[in-house]
């Protein structure tokens, strides 16, 4: 099984930007985690990060091949109508994830634009979201 893996924007800078809602970890700890999770699944994962909506919508369209998609959209959660449209026109299904608890935070992060297209949303688990995501495709298969 190949599961893609798409961060989105500023989750580069994970471990600097407000950790008490994202956490201590890096984006690098996060993908590490993921992928000692993956192997011990049998589940190849390619991780990308992108800050920009292009990029983000470019590896949607090219995710030909992979059984899923994990996506963290980030701030393009709540605004991007061009991202919502490429998860909806997406070749495999698409799980949503984000580290917060969304629903605790500001009102504008309350309204997913993205949800919507996706098989599910996980969000507040930290890191383990994207593990339960990759255990609901691995459990689809």
């Amino acid at each position: 099984m190949r599961i893609l893996v798409i961060h989105g924007p500023n989750l580069n800078k994970l471990g600097e930007r407000d950790p008490e809602h994202y956490g201590r970890l890096s984006l690098a700890d996060v993908n590490a985690g993921i992928q000692a999770h993956a192997r011990t699944m049998g589940v190849t994962c390619n991780i990308i990060q992108s800050n920009t909506e292009g990029g983000i919508i470019e590896a949607i369209h090219g995710a030909n091949g992979y059984q899923g998609i994990i996506i963290n959209p980030a701030g393009f959660t709540h605004t991007s109508i061009a991202i919502r449209d490429a998860i909806e026109c997406a070749p495999v299904p698409v799980i949503e994830v984000h580290l917060s608890n969304v629903y605790k935070r500001e009102a504008f992060r309350h309204h997913s634009v993205t949800a919507p297209v996706c098989v599910g949303q996980i969000a507040g688990l930290g890191q383990w979201g994207y593990v339960l995501a990759m255990t609901y495709f691995v459990n689809q298969s």
